[in-house]
């Protein structure tokens, strides 16, 4: 999760997140570039005292400052459509999870078993024990296997939320009356934190998402004994 005076992202914990971080890097390396391209150009015109007052047109440079910007454009474009696409993949997935928003807090349904689903509220200030985070975590984790394609349908009940989790790199609108769908696989066992991203009224600050990735045997485990308590 993100400390104080974090200035990048948070640790990727799926392969769509490392991708998006290598895409950021990427994309970053090249700005550096041209920002110091640019700056030393200012430069040099500032305090040189040379000038050319026969040069009037150049093809060459011209040639050269239109190619090589649409060049940079698609160094940028061909792996951002790249990610853009497997981010939209959704390849056989082990398990499906609805997601509903609501004002304000959000439900889990796991639709592969018949009757399981819970509401899942944000811990109250009074109520935390020590270990647990402000305005982060949750009564009951939406909890689901690693290394395992899982599916999440999100939708919502009232008005527009978002589910997003940022070191899963998922971010996806919860629309009223409309179904939309994200993947993705967790890397490694752990707690992954998000909080709704889109301004849903009074209380939008207070519904916390928590992701909890186990081991599949352990999973199986906990699913089994949520049906037998539900």
């Amino acid at each position: 999760m993100a400390h104080p005076s974090q200035l990048g992202f948070q640790d990727a914990a799926s392969p769509v997140m490392e991708e998006l971080l290598h895409f950021h890097d990427h994309t970053l390396m090249i700005v550096f570039l041209i920002s110091t391209l640019v700056l030393y150009i200012i430069m040099a015109m500032v305090t040189t005292k040379l000038t050319n007052k026969f040069i009037l047109d150049s093809q060459e440079i011209e040639i050269i400052w239109t190619l090589l910007p649409a060049l940079i454009l698609i160094l940028i474009a061909l792996p951002s459509l790249r990610i853009l696409y497997l981010m939209d993949e959704v390849n056989d997935p082990h398990l499906t999870v609805k997601a509903l928003g609501h004002q304000w807090y959000w439900s889990y349904e796991y639709t592969d078993y018949n009757n399981f689903g819970f509401d899942s509220y944000m811990v109250p200030t009074q109520d935390l024990t020590p270990g647990q985070f402000r305005l982060l975590d949750v009564d009951h984790r939406m909890v689901i296997p690693t290394e395992s394609p899982v599916r999440v349908l999100i939708t919502a009940d009232d008005v527009l939320h978002s589910w997003a989790v940022p070191s899963l790199g998922i971010k996806m609108d919860a629309v009223p009356g409309r179904l939309n769908q994200t993947a993705f696989i967790v890397s490694r066992p752990g707690i992954y934190y998000g909080q709704c991203s889109e301004i849903c009224g009074a209380n939008h600050s207070f519904m916390p998402i928590v992701v909890e990735a186990i081991p599949l045997k352990h999973f199986e485990n906990w699913s089994t004994l949520m049906l037998e308590n539900s």
